[in-house]
C-alpha cells in the first residue's frame, strides 16, 4: 500500500511525487508558494488529485433558516386576558373518560385605537372585548403590557 507523509503549516503544502521503483511510497514536500499547488496525476491509479479541496474556504453567512419557512400559527391564547384552553374529560354513558380540550372563544376584531388614529385588528377573547368596551383599549393594553403600535 502507498502511504503519504505530509507536513502541514500555515500555508498549504505543495505536492511533489517521489517515484520509487516499486511505487510503494509517496512523499509530500512542503512548499510556500501557492502557484505550485495544483493538480497532480497519481501514477498508481490514474486518478487526478486536486489540492483545491484542501484549501480553507471561509464559511458563507446564513441568510435563510435551514428548515423550510412555515407560516406562524396563531396560538389559542388571548393576549389581553391570558385565557388559554382547558383540559377536560369527555364522559360517555358508560362513564369512560377521554381527555378533550375546551378552547377559548377567540374572535378577530377590528377596534378603533384613539391614540394611533387607526383601526387595530386583534384576536381577542369575548371577555377581553367586554373589558375593552368598559375600560378602553389603551388602559387594557397598558395593563397587559402590549404595544399597539406594532400591531
Amino acid at each position: 500500500m502507498a502511504t503519504i507523509t505530509a507536513t502541514l503549516g500555515p500555508v498549504m503544502a505543495g505536492v511533489a511525487l517521489a517515484k520509487s521503483q516499486n511505487f510503494s511510497r509517496l512523499s509530500v514536500k512542503s512548499s510556500k508558494t501557492s502557484s505550485e499547488i495544483g493538480s497532480v496525476a497519481s501514477q498508481l491509479s490514474g486518478i487526478k488529485i486536486s489540492t483545491t479541496h484542501f484549501q480553507k474556504i471561509a464559511p458563507l453567512p446564513i441568510s435563510a433558516p435551514l428548515r423550510p419557512s412555515l407560516q406562524p400559527v396563531a396560538r389559542r391564547i388571548c393576549p389581553f386576558t391570558g385565557k388559554k384552553s382547558n383540559k377536560a374529560n369527555k364522559v360517555s354513558h358508560s362513564n369512560h373518560k377521554t381527555i378533550r380540550r375546551q378552547f377559548v372563544n377567540l374572535q378577530y376584531k377590528k377596534i378603533w385605537w384613539e391614540a394611533g388614529k387607526r383601526y387595530v385588528k386583534l384576536r381577542l377573547s369575548t371577555k377581553a372585548i367586554k373589558t375593552i368596551e368598559k375600560n378602553g383599549l389603551n388602559a387594557v393594553a397598558k395593563k397587559a403590557g402590549i404595544d399597539l403600535s406594532k400591531m
